[in-house]
């Protein structure tokens, strides 16, 4: 999800525990992925390190024959704390419900849930790891006084998510736990968006996912009161990355990579709001700094909090392959320009993908292109059959990014600018770049070891335009 919460300005939903750990600590304004897809922006955050740095980045990778391995003298976090003594874990951060906020059926119940999620949190890395790095699902299996990491993994917008059936039961929900849902009447769309029921249907029950987001936090502060460790325990607050949409998730803009970040905790700051530019990957060395361990040398995550922190003049982001479609995009964002670099330009921004095709969302707009009901800016931005090599914006003033001004003179000399500093940090950063033909082969595998007409299709296609030079 996106930072729609209250204390980021959202009017249309109240998000009390979250604006509470804004008010007991330090909100950051302008906080941004460097990868807006799950598997690449875990595997970034839980290493510290540009997911494109280390291999990592293109979505749910290594999964088939062909494997990836972290480059020599990277750890993941949760090593880092074991070898500190720490206790490592991930799950829900509660006891009783899973990462959905749904009570935990015993297996030795009359009617145990049949669906019951695993206990363990989300992991979804691109690389090969240990599963021994988290010794449980949950904190409280330590030892007396024994200090604990813990990344509590929420399913946030994907509740909404699913056929009808399963959208009605999260509507069912949200009005058993808040007494009403969302008006869809009352949502506001990005201006490329059609307000066309289904979305607004959509926007609304995303909009209670978020409620029930906030409503988990709660849950888990509480605990952490209720177990005296609240007041010891550096608390963290962010989204994986922004709502899933034809514009937001897999993309570059602020719809996909712009997040809430919060921090709470020993020594931070309360009722502070910092406008300075960070990057998720700074939460391993916050975590690390918090510690007391030392952060690794080579890692590129920052310690937001240090006396001597200096801030960023610029952050990147990367979207690669998603699942079946084959991409690579690249941004730059400065204090006032967002730059973007397609390096695919002669295929269309909504490219043939199964698992955004699937929702209902996508194939609505689909649908009004094909009625010939969509605006023209709808038309330009999510349909035009080819897209721009460069796009720059002036994202405070342009709060969509709908005004390309990288063909406008008067923005000749921040184009350059700011393609140079992309050019360095994709140089500097050694940017693994395209995928080979055999590493997308072997995923690919997978993707069809139960028969899926769609992903061939589109699978078929990928290497079709790979020939045709698009």
């Amino acid at each position: 999800m996106s930072a729609n919460f209250s204390c980021y300005g959202e009017t249309v939903i109240a998000t009390p525990n979250v604006d509470k750990l804004a008010a007991e600590g330090t909100r950051f304004s302008r906080a941004y992925v460097t990868a807006p897809v799950c598997s690449a922006c875990r595997s970034a955050l839980i290493t510290g390190m540009y997911q494109t740095s280390i291999g990592s980045h293109h979505h749910r990778s290594g999964r088939g024959e062909l494997k990836i391995h972290l480059p020599a003298g990277m750890t993941p976090l949760p090593v880092l704390f074991q070898k500190a003594g720490y206790f490592t874990c991930i799950g829900s951060g509660l006891v009783n419900k899973d990462y959905r906020g749904i009570p935990i059926v015993s297996k030795n119940a009359a009617k145990p849930n049949k669906k019951q999620a695993d206990p363990i949190g989300k992991t979804d890395y691109n690389f090969e790891w240990d599963t021994a790095m988290y010794n449980s699902h949950d904190w409280a299996g330590r030892a007396d006084k024994q200090p604990f990491f813990m990344q509590v993994q929420l399913h946030g917008g994907k509740l909404r998510e699913g056929a009808v059936q399963a959208r009605e039961a999260f509507q069912d929900r949200v009005i058993k736990e808040f007494g009403s849902a969302v008006d869809p009447s009352k949502v506001t769309l990005p201006p490329y968006y059609p307000r066309d029921p289904v979305l607004l249907d959509d926007w609304a029950a995303y909009l209670d996912s978020v409620r029930l987001t906030d409503k988990h936090v709660g849950e888990v502060i509480a605990r952490l009161d209720k177990d005296g460790l609240l007041e010891n325990t550096l608390v963290i607050f962010m989204t994986d990355h922004g709502i899933s949409h034809a514009r937001g998730k897999q993309f570059l803009y602020d719809e996909g990579t712009h997040i809430p970040f919060v921090i709470r905790g020993p020594g931070v700051s309360k009722s502070k709001v910092r406008d300075d530019l960070v990057e998720h990957i700074d939460i391993a060395a916050i975590s690390l700094a918090a510690a007391g361990i030392p952060i690794p040398a080579n890692m590129q995550g920052r310690d937001l909090l240090a006396s001597d922190y200096s801030s960023r003049e610029a952050v990147f982001g990367a979207r690669d392959r998603c699942d079946e479609t084959i991409e690579r995009i690249r941004s730059v964002r400065t204090d006032r320009f967002l730059y973007v670099r397609n390096f695919f330009p002669y295929r269309p921004h909504l490219q043939p993908n199964a698992y955004k095709d699937g929702k209902a969302i996508v194939q609505a707009i689909r649908a009004a292109h094909m009625a010939g009901t969509l605006s023209p800016l709808s038309e330009k931005l999510l349909f035009s059959p080819t897209r721009p090599m460069e796009e720059l914006y002036e994202y405070g003033a342009d709060r969509w990014q709908v005004n390309n001004l990288a063909t406008n003179e008067k923005y000749r000399t921040v184009l350059e600018l700011h393609r140079e500093k992309l050019d360095g940090w994709i140089e500097r950063t050694q940017d693994r770049g395209f995928e080979s033909v055999a590493m997308y082969d072997s995923d690919m595998q997978e993707y069809i070891k139960k028969p899926n007409a769609e992903v061939e299709k589109n699978i078929t296609l990928m290497k079709q335009w790979a020939t045709e030079g698009k």
